[in-house]
């Protein structure tokens, strides 16, 4: 969600005019200590957007604005701008351990950021404008996409829940669902720009239709996108166990395009703790709704969230979360280490937990997961599976002479292209069997072309042609597949001619 943020803060900018400041070089920007800060040309603008979940993105921010405030110094005419959730709360908290930033933004006035970045330059002021609720959905905002094949889609913004340890809710507000034709035209104009896959964001993604009173609305939409022409694959992060509901799990497991793969947020595998931390769900619930989606899709790929550590979690407490854990058999979990986060009711519940026991246990946690990831994985070896390519590749890909792509589980898999075979484009999809399992990932290296199947794919089209762009080469301005540097989240209206 923080990276789908950013791409619209970035769409608002080059609207304004602006371009990436690593289009203009690649000269190294080091702090007074001669540590390197930033690579490229010193930029006009700097804009950082922040989350408030953990403590460490608090350090992180004053860190690095530290850091910048030596760089400022001798470039004057930059700016520097906070937005996000940790602007939200800390308000003039910002600018008072950091008077240097230029402007503050909350989360609910992100398309104010080209406003305030003149008004600030104009009357060469710190600006700070922080709204209480939302002032326009992001979706309407220009967008500069990260990615040409695949793109992040809003459906809703906020959260109703009261969980202890959550500071979102009072960040980000109430929940706002879209109407279901804003995001499937929204999903259109993806598609038609080359994207062949979609992932729904939400806070809690399956409570989607509360505003408008449909508590069915987000299968509905999960079925809705299935007649889309084109989509090759939609994903959506994150439910909330509480709200999952049998229809959400027959509409993925009925409509072709929803991949098998589900994130669903453990937090702890304790009654009680769970009791503490206001999840409306216990461990029984949360393997009963595992149970039914496996049912339903055998081959899915669960991943969750635990948080270790939690105050007043007992040995006991923390086996139970090891118990669930040991049943769910995760693909992967994002682990965390109880952040205590100031205005959450957690907050100021007895039974902290030194760092010692914390620690301790998020190193059991870890290594039962990682042992059961790599149990997982070594089953898809001797499996035929299909990768959408992706920009990125792995740490070692210079030495394996390896490319890289997510499964439709959304595993990772790191592949080799065999001889004579055609090398395949990011948003290309291929056709290979796994022949090795580590914990986090799975490799698959076809002995020989016969064992490596290619599909060339609109989505890998549109790379060639933003890639074409990026390098100043001519390309169609109109077509299928044509990619636009900055888009709305709506679709724009058709040239009318006489």
């Amino acid at each position: 969600m923080n990276v789908h943020d950013s791409e619209r803060m970035a769409g608002l900018l080059e609207a304004a005019g602006m371009v990436p400041a690593k289009d203009a070089g690649q000269v190294p920007v080091t702090d007074a200590s001669g540590d390197t800060v930033l690579t490229g040309a010193i930029p006009d603008v700097i804009v950082i957007n922040t989350c408030a979940v953990r403590e460490n993105a608090d350090n992180k921010l004053y860190g690095n604005l530290g850091m910048l405030a030596h760089i400022k110094e001798s470039n004057p005419g930059m700016q520097i701008a906070v937005g996000g959730c940790l602007a939200q709360k800390d308000r003039d908290t910002v600018q008072k351990r950091a008077p240097w930033v230029d402007v503050v933004f909350g989360t609910h006035n992100v398309g104010a950021l080209p406003v305030l970045l003149e008004r600030a330059r104009h009357n060469a002021d710190a600006q700070m404008e922080i709204l209480e609720s939302l002032e326009v959905f992001p979706s309407t905002l220009p967008t500069k996409r990260d990615s040409v094949y695949a793109g992040w889609v809003s459906i809703s913004v906020g959260c109703n829940n009261t969980c202890t340890f959550c500071i979102v809710p009072s960040l980000r507000g109430k929940e706002r669902d879209r109407r279901p034709g804003e995001i499937l035209a929204e999903i259109q104009a993806l598609v038609d720009d080359g994207a062949i896959e979609v992932t729904l964001l939400g806070q809690n993604v399956n409570s989607y239709g509360v505003e408008f009173g449909d508590k069915l609305a987000f299968g509905k939409l999960l079925r809705a996108c299935g007649a889309i022409e084109g989509l090759e694959r939609v994903r959506f992060t994150s439910p909330h166990p509480a709200a999952f509901t049998d229809d959400v799990i027959a509409a993925m497991a009925q409509t072709p395009n929803v991949m098998p793969q589900l994130h669903m947020p453990l937090q702890s595998g304790s009654d009680k703790v769970l009791k503490d931390m206001r999840r409306s769900y216990r461990s029984n619930k949360f393997l009963g709704i595992l149970d039914k989606v496996r049912e339903q899709i055998p081959n899915a790929a669960i991943s969750t969230d635990i948080i270790v550590g939690f105050p007043g979690e007992t040995e006991e407490d923390f086996q139970a979360t090891l118990d669930v854990v040991e049943k769910s058999r995760f693909s992967t979990a994002f682990t965390y280490q109880y952040s205590k986060r100031p205005g959450t009711p957690a907050a100021d519940l007895p039974g902290q937990l030194s760092k010692e026991v914390v620690q301790e246990r998020f190193l059991r946690l870890t290594a039962l997961q990682d042992r059961i990831a790599a149990e997982e994985n070594a089953l898809q070896v001797g499996r035929e599976v299909e990768v959408m390519v992706t920009a990125g590749s792995g740490r070692k890909a210079a030495q394996t002479h390896r490319l890289s792509g997510r499964a439709k589980d959304q595993r990772l898999v790191h592949f080799s292209v065999p001889e004579g075979a055609a090398t395949p484009r990011p948003g290309d999809l291929v056709t290979v069997t796994v022949t090795d399992a580590a914990a986090f990932h799975l490799v698959a290296d076809p002995p020989s072309i016969a064992q490596f199947h290619l599909r060339r794919s609109r989505a890998g089209d549109a790379w060639d042609l933003a890639q074409a762009a990026s390098c100043g080469v001519p390309a169609p301005s109109s077509g299928p597949g044509v990619v636009k540097g900055v888009s709305l989240g709506m679709p724009s209206l058709p040239v009318r001619t006489a």
